[in-house]
Protein backbone atom coordinates (compact mmCIF):
# COMPACT_ATOMS: atom_id res chain seq x y z
CA UNK A 1 0.00 0.00 0.00
CA UNK A 2 2.86 2.64 0.86
CA UNK A 3 4.10 1.79 -2.76
CA UNK A 4 1.17 2.20 -4.36
CA UNK A 5 0.38 5.19 -2.48
CA UNK A 6 4.09 6.66 -3.32
CA UNK A 7 3.29 6.01 -6.80
CA UNK A 8 0.00 7.53 -6.88
CA UNK A 9 2.03 10.86 -4.98
CA UNK A 10 4.69 10.61 -7.99
CA UNK A 11 2.21 10.16 -10.56
CA UNK A 12 0.16 13.30 -9.66
CA UNK A 13 2.75 15.75 -9.00
CA UNK A 14 4.33 14.63 -12.79
CA UNK A 15 0.57 15.27 -13.95
CA UNK A 16 0.71 18.78 -12.15
CA UNK A 17 4.23 19.18 -13.51
CA UNK A 18 3.52 18.01 -16.66
CA UNK A 19 0.59 20.30 -17.11
CA UNK A 20 1.43 23.55 -15.99
CA UNK A 21 4.66 23.73 -18.18
CA UNK A 22 2.23 22.34 -20.91
CA UNK A 23 -0.45 24.93 -20.72
CA UNK A 24 2.54 27.50 -20.55
CA UNK A 25 3.91 26.01 -23.40
CA UNK A 26 0.61 26.08 -25.26
CA UNK A 27 0.79 29.78 -24.67
CA UNK A 28 3.79 30.77 -25.98
CA UNK A 29 2.97 28.52 -29.30
CA UNK A 30 -0.40 30.44 -29.05
CA UNK A 31 1.65 33.76 -28.98
CA UNK A 32 3.81 32.63 -32.15
CA UNK A 33 0.50 31.08 -34.50
CA UNK A 34 -1.21 34.80 -33.43
CA UNK A 35 2.29 36.60 -34.30
CA UNK A 36 2.95 35.07 -37.93
CA UNK A 37 0.84 36.73 -39.89
CA UNK A 38 2.00 39.92 -38.59
CA UNK A 39 5.71 39.03 -39.24
CA UNK A 40 4.78 37.99 -42.83
CA UNK A 41 3.20 41.14 -43.09
CA UNK A 42 6.13 43.53 -41.33
CA UNK A 43 8.85 41.60 -43.51
CA UNK A 44 7.18 42.68 -46.28
CA UNK A 45 7.00 45.77 -45.91
CA UNK A 46 9.89 46.91 -43.69
CA UNK A 47 12.30 44.52 -43.28
CA UNK A 48 14.12 46.33 -40.46
CA UNK A 49 11.22 46.13 -38.55
CA UNK A 50 10.67 42.33 -39.00
CA UNK A 51 13.47 41.43 -36.85
CA UNK A 52 12.07 42.83 -33.44
CA UNK A 53 9.10 41.00 -34.57
CA UNK A 54 11.08 37.84 -35.25
CA UNK A 55 12.83 38.50 -31.95
CA UNK A 56 10.27 38.47 -29.72
CA UNK A 57 8.79 35.13 -32.11
CA UNK A 58 12.58 33.36 -31.16
CA UNK A 59 12.01 34.48 -27.39
CA UNK A 60 8.67 32.99 -27.38
CA UNK A 61 9.58 29.81 -29.23
CA UNK A 62 12.88 28.87 -26.68
CA UNK A 63 10.34 29.46 -23.40
CA UNK A 64 8.42 26.83 -24.89
CA UNK A 65 11.23 24.90 -25.88
CA UNK A 66 12.59 25.02 -22.62
CA UNK A 67 9.39 24.03 -20.91
CA UNK A 68 8.78 21.11 -22.77
CA UNK A 69 12.31 19.34 -22.67
CA UNK A 70 12.93 18.15 -19.51
CA UNK A 71 13.44 14.57 -17.83
CA UNK A 72 9.83 14.78 -16.62
CA UNK A 73 8.34 15.41 -19.51
CA UNK A 74 10.28 12.54 -21.16
CA UNK A 75 9.46 10.62 -19.28
CA UNK A 76 5.70 11.65 -19.68
CA UNK A 77 6.26 11.27 -23.43
CA UNK A 78 6.03 7.36 -22.76
CA UNK A 79 2.84 7.30 -21.62
CA UNK A 80 0.14 5.48 -23.46
CA UNK A 81 -2.62 8.11 -24.92
CA UNK A 82 -1.20 11.60 -23.47
CA UNK A 83 2.28 10.41 -24.12
CA UNK A 84 2.02 11.02 -27.89
CA UNK A 85 0.39 14.29 -27.52
CA UNK A 86 3.07 15.47 -25.27
CA UNK A 87 5.35 14.57 -27.58
CA UNK A 88 4.11 16.51 -30.34
CA UNK A 89 3.53 19.61 -28.60
CA UNK A 90 7.42 19.12 -27.59
CA UNK A 91 8.80 18.73 -31.20
CA UNK A 92 6.27 21.83 -32.57
CA UNK A 93 8.24 23.87 -29.24
CA UNK A 94 11.80 22.91 -30.26
CA UNK A 95 11.20 23.04 -34.14
CA UNK A 96 10.19 26.41 -32.94
CA UNK A 97 12.69 27.45 -31.35
CA UNK A 98 15.20 26.18 -34.12
CA UNK A 99 12.89 27.87 -36.82
CA UNK A 100 12.95 31.24 -35.26
CA UNK A 101 16.14 31.06 -32.88
CA UNK A 102 18.46 29.02 -35.07
CA UNK A 103 17.23 30.44 -38.93
CA UNK A 104 14.61 32.86 -39.10
CA UNK A 105 16.32 35.56 -36.17
CA UNK A 106 19.73 34.87 -37.73
CA UNK A 107 18.92 35.77 -40.95
CA UNK A 108 16.49 38.58 -40.57
CA UNK A 109 19.78 40.19 -38.86
CA UNK A 110 21.87 39.45 -41.51
CA UNK A 111 19.12 40.89 -44.82
CA UNK A 112 18.76 44.52 -43.13
CA UNK A 113 17.21 47.34 -45.01
CA UNK A 114 20.37 48.10 -46.50
CA UNK A 115 21.26 44.90 -47.87
CA UNK A 116 17.98 44.38 -49.16
CA UNK A 117 18.21 47.08 -51.12
CA UNK A 118 21.47 46.51 -52.74
CA UNK A 119 19.63 43.22 -54.41
CA UNK A 120 17.91 46.10 -55.90
CA UNK A 121 19.03 47.06 -59.19
CA UNK A 122 20.01 50.48 -60.13
CA UNK A 123 21.11 51.70 -63.61
CA UNK A 124 20.30 48.52 -65.54
CA UNK A 125 22.67 46.88 -63.19
CA UNK A 126 22.21 43.81 -60.16
CA UNK A 127 25.07 43.62 -57.24
CA UNK A 128 26.05 40.30 -57.37
CA UNK A 129 28.55 40.91 -54.26
CA UNK A 130 25.77 42.17 -52.43
CA UNK A 131 24.02 38.71 -52.97
CA UNK A 132 27.38 36.78 -52.47
CA UNK A 133 27.61 38.25 -48.75
CA UNK A 134 24.13 36.84 -48.39
CA UNK A 135 24.97 33.08 -48.86
CA UNK A 136 26.93 32.33 -45.66
CA UNK A 137 23.51 33.37 -43.78
CA UNK A 138 21.27 31.90 -46.48
CA UNK A 139 23.08 28.54 -45.83
CA UNK A 140 22.82 27.79 -42.36
CA UNK A 141 18.87 29.61 -41.92
CA UNK A 142 18.46 27.06 -44.07
CA UNK A 143 20.04 24.14 -42.86
CA UNK A 144 18.10 25.08 -39.21
CA UNK A 145 14.94 25.57 -41.09
CA UNK A 146 14.73 22.28 -43.13
CA UNK A 147 15.64 20.55 -39.73
CA UNK A 148 12.56 22.06 -38.07
CA UNK A 149 10.81 21.10 -40.99
CA UNK A 150 11.81 17.48 -40.82
CA UNK A 151 11.45 17.17 -37.23
CA UNK A 152 7.52 18.25 -37.81
CA UNK A 153 6.95 16.65 -40.81
CA UNK A 154 8.08 13.05 -39.15
CA UNK A 155 5.46 12.93 -36.39
CA UNK A 156 2.95 10.51 -36.48
CA UNK A 157 -0.77 12.23 -36.53
CA UNK A 158 -2.85 8.84 -36.50
CA UNK A 159 -2.76 9.05 -32.45
CA UNK A 160 -3.24 13.03 -31.94
CA UNK A 161 -6.95 14.67 -31.30
CA UNK A 162 -8.41 17.68 -31.33
CA UNK A 163 -6.05 20.58 -30.49
CA UNK A 164 -2.95 19.39 -31.13
CA UNK A 165 -3.89 17.24 -33.55
CA UNK A 166 -5.49 20.71 -35.85
CA UNK A 167 -1.69 22.15 -34.36
CA UNK A 168 0.30 19.68 -35.68
CA UNK A 169 -1.55 20.04 -39.20
CA UNK A 170 -1.17 23.93 -39.62
CA UNK A 171 2.96 22.74 -38.38
CA UNK A 172 3.67 20.81 -40.80
CA UNK A 173 2.58 23.30 -43.71
CA UNK A 174 3.93 26.56 -41.73
CA UNK A 175 7.54 24.45 -41.54
CA UNK A 176 7.92 23.24 -45.13
CA UNK A 177 6.82 26.19 -46.57
CA UNK A 178 9.43 28.35 -44.60
CA UNK A 179 12.33 25.67 -45.34
CA UNK A 180 11.47 25.61 -49.51
CA UNK A 181 11.33 29.78 -48.95
CA UNK A 182 14.83 29.65 -46.71
CA UNK A 183 16.16 27.41 -48.80
CA UNK A 184 15.12 28.93 -52.01
CA UNK A 185 16.85 32.05 -51.11
CA UNK A 186 19.72 30.12 -50.00
CA UNK A 187 20.29 28.62 -53.77
CA UNK A 188 19.55 32.13 -55.67
CA UNK A 189 22.29 33.91 -53.28
CA UNK A 190 24.56 30.85 -54.60
CA UNK A 191 23.37 30.70 -58.17
CA UNK A 192 22.22 34.12 -59.59
CA UNK A 193 25.95 35.77 -59.24
CA UNK A 194 27.41 33.33 -61.63
CA UNK A 195 24.09 33.61 -64.08
CA UNK A 196 24.43 36.81 -63.67
CA UNK A 197 27.88 37.05 -65.47
CA UNK A 198 30.00 37.68 -62.50
CA UNK A 199 32.81 35.93 -63.57
CA UNK A 200 32.28 36.78 -67.34
CA UNK A 201 29.17 37.17 -70.12
CA UNK A 202 26.08 34.86 -70.28
CA UNK A 203 23.62 34.54 -72.54
CA UNK A 204 20.27 33.08 -71.89
CA UNK A 205 17.27 32.04 -73.65
CA UNK A 206 13.93 33.49 -72.74
CA UNK A 207 10.68 31.56 -73.97
CA UNK A 208 7.53 33.70 -73.31
CA UNK A 209 4.79 31.15 -72.87
CA UNK A 210 1.09 31.71 -74.02
CA UNK A 211 -1.35 30.46 -71.38
CA UNK A 212 -4.30 30.96 -73.93
CA UNK A 213 -2.76 27.65 -75.40
CA UNK A 214 -1.75 25.36 -73.25
CA UNK A 215 0.82 23.22 -73.04
CA UNK A 216 2.13 21.12 -70.45
CA UNK A 217 4.03 23.23 -68.51
CA UNK A 218 1.95 26.30 -69.07
CA UNK A 219 1.55 27.26 -72.92
CA UNK A 220 3.21 27.37 -76.28
CA UNK A 221 6.22 29.02 -76.30
CA UNK A 222 4.87 31.87 -79.10
CA UNK A 223 7.64 34.67 -78.97
CA UNK A 224 11.89 33.81 -77.59
CA UNK A 225 14.27 36.59 -76.29
CA UNK A 226 17.52 36.38 -75.90
CA UNK A 227 18.77 37.75 -72.59
CA UNK A 228 22.38 39.04 -72.15
CA UNK A 229 24.42 39.36 -68.81
CA UNK A 230 27.43 40.75 -67.95
CA UNK A 231 28.95 41.73 -64.49
CA UNK A 232 25.27 41.89 -63.42
CA UNK A 233 24.37 44.18 -65.98
CA UNK A 234 21.09 42.73 -68.00
CA UNK A 235 19.50 43.41 -70.97
CA UNK A 236 17.47 42.16 -73.76
CA UNK A 237 17.76 41.46 -77.48
CA UNK A 238 16.73 39.17 -80.65
CA UNK A 239 13.40 38.53 -80.74
CA UNK A 240 12.03 36.17 -82.65
CA UNK A 241 8.49 34.19 -82.97
CA UNK A 242 8.04 30.40 -82.52
CA UNK A 243 7.35 30.54 -86.11
CA UNK A 244 9.95 31.66 -87.26
CA UNK A 245 12.42 29.88 -85.32
CA UNK A 246 10.53 26.82 -86.46
CA UNK A 247 10.57 27.19 -90.09
CA UNK A 248 12.90 25.04 -92.24
CA UNK A 249 12.72 22.50 -88.98
CA UNK A 250 11.74 18.99 -91.61
CA UNK A 251 13.28 16.69 -88.37
CA UNK A 252 13.21 16.96 -85.18
CA UNK A 253 16.82 18.14 -83.78
CA UNK A 254 17.36 15.60 -81.68
CA UNK A 255 16.46 11.90 -81.76
CA UNK A 256 13.61 11.82 -78.45
CA UNK A 257 14.09 8.78 -76.49
CA UNK A 258 10.57 6.10 -77.45
CA UNK A 259 8.84 6.69 -74.40
CA UNK A 260 8.35 10.41 -75.05
CA UNK A 261 7.57 9.98 -78.62
CA UNK A 262 4.68 7.60 -77.32
CA UNK A 263 2.92 10.16 -75.72
CA UNK A 264 4.01 13.08 -77.35
CA UNK A 265 5.49 12.31 -81.17
CA UNK A 266 8.41 14.28 -81.99
CA UNK A 267 6.68 17.87 -81.93
CA UNK A 268 8.85 19.10 -79.37
CA UNK A 269 12.15 18.85 -80.76
CA UNK A 270 10.67 20.12 -83.88
CA UNK A 271 8.21 23.09 -83.42
CA UNK A 272 9.42 25.53 -80.92
CA UNK A 273 5.63 26.09 -79.77
CA UNK A 274 5.46 23.04 -78.31
CA UNK A 275 8.99 22.71 -76.41
CA UNK A 276 7.07 22.73 -72.99
CA UNK A 277 4.53 19.91 -74.50
CA UNK A 278 6.84 17.83 -72.07
CA UNK A 279 6.23 18.12 -68.48
CA UNK A 280 10.07 18.08 -67.61
CA UNK A 281 12.00 21.54 -67.71
CA UNK A 282 14.98 19.30 -67.95
CA UNK A 283 14.17 17.70 -71.15
CA UNK A 284 12.76 20.91 -72.36
CA UNK A 285 15.52 23.70 -71.92
CA UNK A 286 18.17 21.17 -74.08
CA UNK A 287 15.49 20.79 -76.10
CA UNK A 288 15.19 24.30 -76.58
CA UNK A 289 18.93 25.10 -76.50
CA UNK A 290 19.34 22.73 -79.72
CA UNK A 291 16.89 24.14 -81.41
CA UNK A 292 18.46 27.63 -81.00
CA UNK A 293 21.70 26.56 -81.81
CA UNK A 294 20.48 24.82 -84.97
CA UNK A 295 18.22 28.01 -86.18
CA UNK A 296 20.22 30.62 -85.31
CA UNK A 297 24.50 29.01 -84.78
CA UNK A 298 23.70 30.87 -81.51
CA UNK A 299 25.26 28.84 -78.31
CA UNK A 300 22.82 29.77 -75.43
CA UNK A 301 23.68 29.42 -71.41
CA UNK A 302 20.39 28.07 -70.22
CA UNK A 303 17.14 28.84 -70.58
CA UNK A 304 13.89 30.57 -68.72
CA UNK A 305 9.97 30.34 -68.99
CA UNK A 306 7.78 33.12 -67.95
CA UNK A 307 3.99 33.39 -68.61
CA UNK A 308 2.22 36.52 -68.44
CA UNK A 309 0.50 35.50 -65.38
CA UNK A 310 4.04 35.35 -63.55
CA UNK A 311 4.46 39.20 -65.33
CA UNK A 312 1.40 40.43 -63.36
CA UNK A 313 2.86 39.53 -60.43
CA UNK A 314 6.19 41.57 -60.87
CA UNK A 315 3.63 44.68 -62.19
CA UNK A 316 1.91 44.50 -58.83
CA UNK A 317 5.23 45.50 -57.08
CA UNK A 318 6.83 47.11 -60.09
CA UNK A 319 3.75 49.11 -60.90
CA UNK A 320 2.05 49.89 -64.23
CA UNK A 321 4.55 50.32 -66.97
CA UNK A 322 4.08 51.96 -70.68
CA UNK A 323 3.92 49.56 -73.90
CA UNK A 324 5.54 50.88 -77.33
CA UNK A 325 2.42 51.75 -78.23
CA UNK A 326 1.87 53.74 -75.04
CA UNK A 327 -1.06 51.94 -73.55
CA UNK A 328 -0.11 51.70 -69.32
CA UNK A 329 -0.07 47.46 -69.29
CA UNK A 330 -1.14 46.69 -65.15
CA UNK A 331 -1.74 43.59 -63.14
CA UNK A 332 -4.82 43.72 -63.28
CA UNK A 333 -4.98 44.12 -66.95
CA UNK A 334 -2.06 42.23 -68.42
CA UNK A 335 -3.77 38.71 -68.44
CA UNK A 336 -6.65 39.34 -70.24
CA UNK A 337 -5.10 42.11 -72.51
CA UNK A 338 -2.18 40.08 -73.28
CA UNK A 339 -3.82 36.72 -73.52
CA UNK A 340 -7.56 37.67 -75.27
CA UNK A 341 -7.92 41.37 -76.20
CA UNK A 342 -4.47 41.28 -78.40
CA UNK A 343 -6.30 38.73 -80.92
CA UNK A 344 -8.87 41.38 -81.26
CA UNK A 345 -6.65 43.70 -81.98
CA UNK A 346 -4.14 42.48 -84.25
CA UNK A 347 -5.15 39.89 -86.45
CA UNK A 348 -1.56 39.28 -87.74
CA UNK A 349 0.32 36.77 -85.79
CA UNK A 350 3.31 38.67 -85.99
CA UNK A 351 1.91 41.88 -84.78
CA UNK A 352 0.66 39.83 -81.91
CA UNK A 353 4.10 38.67 -81.20
CA UNK A 354 5.53 42.14 -81.46
CA UNK A 355 3.28 42.98 -79.12
CA UNK A 356 3.97 40.30 -76.60
CA UNK A 357 7.99 40.97 -77.06
CA UNK A 358 7.39 44.61 -75.98
CA UNK A 359 4.83 43.84 -73.16
CA UNK A 360 8.01 41.54 -71.69
CA UNK A 361 10.65 44.14 -72.40
CA UNK A 362 8.64 47.43 -70.89
CA UNK A 363 7.87 44.77 -67.67
CA UNK A 364 11.76 43.88 -67.73
CA UNK A 365 13.19 47.72 -68.58
CA UNK A 366 11.22 47.89 -64.99
CA UNK A 367 12.98 45.82 -63.03
CA UNK A 368 16.00 46.40 -64.32
CA UNK A 369 15.28 50.20 -63.53
CA UNK A 370 14.59 48.93 -59.43
CA UNK A 371 11.17 49.97 -59.46
CA UNK A 372 9.05 49.01 -56.82
CA UNK A 373 9.95 47.71 -53.30
CA UNK A 374 12.74 44.60 -52.65
CA UNK A 375 10.67 42.44 -50.28
CA UNK A 376 7.22 43.41 -52.79
CA UNK A 377 9.70 42.07 -55.58
CA UNK A 378 11.00 39.09 -54.01
CA UNK A 379 7.19 38.28 -52.72
CA UNK A 380 6.13 38.46 -56.34
CA UNK A 381 8.75 36.02 -57.61
CA UNK A 382 8.29 33.78 -54.88
CA UNK A 383 4.55 33.35 -55.74
CA UNK A 384 5.89 33.22 -59.45
CA UNK A 385 7.98 30.58 -58.70
CA UNK A 386 6.11 28.24 -56.37
CA UNK A 387 3.17 28.66 -59.22
CA UNK A 388 5.67 26.80 -61.74
CA UNK A 389 5.33 29.96 -63.63
CA UNK A 390 9.29 30.89 -63.84
CA UNK A 391 11.30 27.90 -64.88
CA UNK A 392 14.83 28.08 -65.49
CA UNK A 393 17.42 25.22 -67.03
CA UNK A 394 21.38 25.99 -66.84
CA UNK A 395 24.10 24.24 -69.17
CA UNK A 396 25.97 24.52 -66.25
CA UNK A 397 26.23 21.20 -64.60
CA UNK A 398 27.28 22.65 -60.92
CA UNK A 399 24.30 25.47 -61.55
CA UNK A 400 21.37 22.98 -62.72
CA UNK A 401 22.61 20.51 -59.65
CA UNK A 402 21.22 23.54 -57.26
CA UNK A 403 18.08 24.22 -59.55
CA UNK A 404 17.36 20.72 -59.64
CA UNK A 405 15.47 20.22 -56.42
CA UNK A 406 13.70 23.13 -56.98
CA UNK A 407 10.26 24.38 -58.15
CA UNK A 408 12.11 25.96 -60.87
CA UNK A 409 13.79 23.17 -62.63
CA UNK A 410 10.22 21.94 -63.46
CA UNK A 411 10.53 18.34 -63.18
CA UNK A 412 7.68 15.23 -63.28
CA UNK A 413 5.96 14.88 -59.87
CA UNK A 414 7.95 12.46 -57.69
CA UNK A 415 5.78 10.29 -54.78
CA UNK A 416 7.81 9.94 -51.64
CA UNK A 417 6.51 7.95 -48.37
CA UNK A 418 4.93 10.81 -47.31
CA UNK A 419 2.71 11.89 -50.56
CA UNK A 420 1.51 10.22 -53.58
CA UNK A 421 2.12 12.86 -56.32
CA UNK A 422 -0.09 12.81 -59.63
CA UNK A 423 0.42 15.23 -62.67
CA UNK A 424 -2.06 16.58 -64.36
CA UNK A 425 -0.94 18.26 -67.82
CA UNK A 426 -3.15 19.90 -70.26
CA UNK A 427 -2.37 20.59 -73.69
CA UNK A 428 -4.74 22.38 -76.47
CA UNK A 429 -5.84 20.09 -79.34
CA UNK A 430 -7.56 22.87 -81.13
CA UNK A 431 -5.06 24.37 -83.12
CA UNK A 432 -5.89 28.00 -81.46
CA UNK A 433 -6.56 29.89 -78.45
CA UNK A 434 -9.21 28.26 -76.58
CA UNK A 435 -7.71 27.51 -73.75
CA UNK A 436 -8.09 31.07 -72.43
CA UNK A 437 -11.80 29.98 -71.98
CA UNK A 438 -11.30 26.55 -70.53
CA UNK A 439 -11.37 26.20 -66.75
CA UNK A 440 -9.89 23.08 -64.81
CA UNK A 441 -11.50 21.82 -61.24
CA UNK A 442 -9.48 19.36 -59.96
CA UNK A 443 -9.63 17.52 -56.78
CA UNK A 444 -8.26 14.70 -54.60
CA UNK A 445 -10.33 12.25 -52.54
CA UNK A 446 -8.97 9.77 -50.08
CA UNK A 447 -10.49 6.68 -50.07
CA UNK A 448 -9.50 4.24 -47.53
CA UNK A 449 -7.50 5.78 -44.28
CA UNK A 450 -7.75 3.53 -41.68
CA UNK A 451 -4.82 0.85 -42.52
CA UNK A 452 -1.84 1.00 -44.90
CA UNK A 453 -4.00 0.21 -48.28
CA UNK A 454 -5.25 3.21 -49.56
CA UNK A 455 -7.10 4.64 -51.97
CA UNK A 456 -7.15 7.84 -54.29
CA UNK A 457 -9.01 9.25 -56.72
CA UNK A 458 -8.42 12.16 -58.67
CA UNK A 459 -11.19 14.23 -60.66
CA UNK A 460 -10.67 16.61 -63.30
CA UNK A 461 -13.46 18.73 -64.60
CA UNK A 462 -12.98 20.74 -67.64
CA UNK A 463 -15.60 23.32 -68.46
CA UNK A 464 -15.65 25.30 -71.93
CA UNK A 465 -16.71 28.82 -70.48
CA UNK A 466 -16.98 30.24 -73.82
CA UNK A 467 -20.29 31.98 -74.89
CA UNK A 468 -22.90 29.73 -77.27
CA UNK A 469 -22.15 32.25 -80.09
CA UNK A 470 -18.37 31.67 -79.69
CA UNK A 471 -18.06 30.66 -83.33
CA UNK A 472 -19.32 33.69 -84.29
CA UNK A 473 -18.43 36.12 -81.78
CA UNK A 474 -14.17 35.52 -81.38
CA UNK A 475 -11.96 35.80 -83.72
CA UNK A 476 -11.29 33.44 -86.39
CA UNK A 477 -7.31 32.87 -85.26
CA UNK A 478 -8.73 32.13 -81.17
CA UNK A 479 -11.50 29.50 -82.31
CA UNK A 480 -8.82 27.44 -84.95
CA UNK A 481 -11.75 27.98 -87.22
CA UNK A 482 -12.10 24.46 -87.90
CA UNK A 483 -8.63 23.97 -89.37
CA UNK A 484 -7.74 21.07 -86.96
CA UNK A 485 -10.58 19.16 -87.25
CA UNK A 486 -12.51 21.07 -83.81
CA UNK A 487 -15.58 23.28 -84.96
CA UNK A 488 -15.43 26.61 -84.05
CA UNK A 489 -16.21 27.99 -80.54
CA UNK A 490 -15.58 24.24 -79.42
CA UNK A 491 -11.98 23.43 -77.68
CA UNK A 492 -10.08 19.80 -77.75
CA UNK A 493 -8.09 19.12 -74.73
CA UNK A 494 -5.31 16.59 -74.81
CA UNK A 495 -4.75 15.55 -71.04
CA UNK A 496 -2.12 13.45 -69.80
CA UNK A 497 -2.59 12.14 -65.67
CA UNK A 498 0.59 10.83 -64.41
CA UNK A 499 -0.26 8.27 -61.92
CA UNK A 500 1.93 8.06 -58.77
CA UNK A 501 5.26 5.58 -58.95
CA UNK A 502 3.70 2.83 -56.96
CA UNK A 503 0.52 3.14 -57.44
CA UNK A 504 -2.18 1.10 -59.30
CA UNK A 505 -4.56 1.68 -61.53
CA UNK A 506 -8.49 0.61 -60.48
CA UNK A 507 -10.36 2.50 -62.77
CA UNK A 508 -10.59 5.67 -65.29
CA UNK A 509 -13.62 7.03 -66.26
CA UNK A 510 -14.83 10.33 -68.48
CA UNK A 511 -18.52 11.33 -67.86
CA UNK A 512 -17.75 11.91 -71.98
CA UNK A 513 -17.75 8.25 -72.59
CA UNK A 514 -14.59 8.27 -74.66
CA UNK A 515 -11.97 6.30 -73.37
CA UNK A 516 -8.21 6.96 -73.02
CA UNK A 517 -4.36 5.71 -74.24
CA UNK A 518 -1.90 4.34 -71.68
CA UNK A 519 2.03 4.58 -71.74
CA UNK A 520 4.72 5.11 -69.59
CA UNK A 521 7.49 7.31 -68.83
CA UNK A 522 10.18 7.19 -66.48
CA UNK A 523 8.34 4.33 -64.55
CA UNK A 524 4.98 6.65 -64.12
CA UNK A 525 2.14 4.95 -65.47
CA UNK A 526 0.63 7.41 -68.35
CA UNK A 527 -3.31 8.36 -69.22
CA UNK A 528 -4.00 10.34 -72.09
CA UNK A 529 -7.74 11.74 -72.88
CA UNK A 530 -8.70 14.22 -75.31
CA UNK A 531 -12.15 15.35 -74.79
CA UNK A 532 -13.74 18.26 -77.41
CA UNK A 533 -15.78 20.50 -75.01
CA UNK A 534 -18.57 22.56 -77.31
CA UNK A 535 -19.12 26.09 -75.97
CA UNK A 536 -20.88 26.28 -72.46
CA UNK A 537 -20.19 22.05 -72.04
CA UNK A 538 -18.52 20.11 -69.61
CA UNK A 539 -16.84 16.66 -69.25
CA UNK A 540 -15.71 15.15 -65.97
CA UNK A 541 -12.48 12.28 -65.85
CA UNK A 542 -12.20 10.49 -62.58
CA UNK A 543 -8.54 8.38 -62.06
CA UNK A 544 -8.63 6.00 -58.95
CA UNK A 545 -5.48 4.10 -57.95
CA UNK A 546 -4.14 2.00 -55.23
CA UNK A 547 -1.53 0.99 -52.75
CA UNK A 548 -0.02 -0.22 -49.78
CA UNK A 549 1.23 2.54 -49.09
CA UNK A 550 1.81 4.74 -45.44
CA UNK A 551 1.29 8.27 -47.86
CA UNK A 552 -0.95 10.47 -45.61
CA UNK A 553 -0.76 13.58 -48.36
CA UNK A 554 -1.38 13.29 -51.67
CA UNK A 555 -0.61 16.31 -54.48
CA UNK A 556 -1.90 17.16 -57.88
CA UNK A 557 0.55 19.54 -59.85
CA UNK A 558 -1.74 21.24 -62.67
CA UNK A 559 -0.76 23.05 -65.58
CA UNK A 560 -0.57 26.79 -64.58
CA UNK A 561 -3.33 28.21 -66.07
CA UNK A 562 -4.43 32.21 -67.30
CA UNK A 563 -6.53 31.89 -64.05
CA UNK A 564 -4.52 33.69 -61.17
CA UNK A 565 -7.16 32.14 -58.92
CA UNK A 566 -6.69 28.60 -60.25
CA UNK A 567 -3.53 27.00 -57.80
CA UNK A 568 -1.52 24.95 -59.74
CA UNK A 569 -0.96 22.14 -57.12
CA UNK A 570 -4.01 20.99 -55.37
CA UNK A 571 -3.66 19.03 -52.05
CA UNK A 572 -5.81 16.89 -49.72
CA UNK A 573 -4.94 14.67 -46.23
CA UNK A 574 -5.92 11.34 -45.83
CA UNK A 575 -5.19 11.88 -41.72
CA UNK A 576 -7.83 15.14 -42.14
CA UNK A 577 -10.37 12.84 -43.84
CA UNK A 578 -9.19 10.08 -41.33
CA UNK A 579 -10.60 12.08 -38.30
CA UNK A 580 -13.66 13.34 -40.40
CA UNK A 581 -15.09 9.93 -39.99
CA UNK A 582 -13.81 7.94 -43.40
CA UNK A 583 -12.19 4.71 -42.86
Amino acid sequence: MWVVGALLVVGTLMALWVGVRGALAYQHLSTIRSLGPEAASTLAADPAEATSVIERLATEADAAHDLTSDVVWSVAERAPWIGPQLEALGTIASASDRLFGDSLLPLATATTSDSLNALRPKDGRLDTAALSRLAAPTESAAAASALAARDVDDLDPTPLLGTVASAVDQAQELFTTSAHAIDALHRATKLLPTMLGENGPRTYLLLVQNNAEWRSLGGISGTTILLRAEGGAVSLSATRSATELSRGLTQPVVALPSEITEIYGTRPAQFVHNLTEIPDFTVDGPLAQEMYRAQTGAMVDGVIAVDPVALSYLLAATGPVALPDGESLASDNAVPLLLSAVYERFPDPAAQNAYFAGATGAVFEALMEGRGSTPGLLAALARATEERRILAWSADESEQALLDDTVMAGRLPVTDEHTARFGVYLNDGTGSKMSYYVEPTVTLDWGSCGSDDRELSLTVELTNTAAQDAATTLPTYVTGNGVYGTAPGAATVVGNIYMPEGWDLVSATTTSGNGYTQATLEGRQVLTFGPVLPAQSSTTITVTVASRSSARDAEALVTPTADASLRPTVQASCVLNARAGLQ
